[in-house]
């Protein structure tokens, strides 16, 4: 790791960059950051504000733990640096419920048991929720082909499919 020192410099002598200012919306409330330009939007997310619930499972957008709305498309937060996000109103799991009232996706998940470890469980919801905005998914096969950029190691996958099904209000 290369050390920095107090002038901003790199004990190479060469120069960093200046960190950036970034004005994200997050579950309604408007951020301003100031980030280093090759910080992700998890990074911000967990690391800048404190919001712990978007998980960061492999880091390389391939299992979708990191999954947050952005201006209400699914995206892995993992790939996407924050500066890129200026501007934008992001969703997590912390800003589905709605004045103490669980999202549908939620309850659903609930109900179905959708979970074992919980580990992908919030970005799963949040995959979720875009599928559901998207209007594009009206079978179990449908959901399991749009929903399968989230990976869930427990294997709750049935249950998955049915919670999001209710929440579709599909029997």
């Amino acid at each position: 790791m290369t050390r920095t020192s107090p002038q901003g410099r790199a004990e190479d002598g060469i120069s960093l960059p200046e960190k950036l200012p970034v004005a994200i919306t997050v579950n309604g409330v408007a951020r301003q950051l100031r980030l280093a330009p090759w910080t992700t939007l998890l990074d911000a997310l967990r690391d800048h504000l404190g919001l712990t619930g978007t998980k960061k499972g492999c880091d390389h957008g391939q299992c979708g733990a990191c999954t947050v709305l952005v201006d209400g498309r699914r995206i892995n937060s993992c790939l996407a640096l924050a500066v890129m996000q200026d501007g934008a109103s992001v969703t997590t799991i912390e800003g589905l419920a709605s004045n103490g009232v669980l999202h549908a996706l939620q309850q659903a998940f609930i109900d179905h048991d959708a979970f074992q470890c919980g580990y992908c469980t919030p970005g799963q919801i949040c995959s979720a929720a875009g599928l559901l905005a998207e209007g594009r998914a009206g079978s179990a096969e449908e959901i399991r082909e749009l929903m399968s950029g989230n990976i869930c190691r427990c294997g709750a996958y049935p249950n998955i499919v049915a919670a999001i099904q209710q929440a579709m209000g599909q029997p």
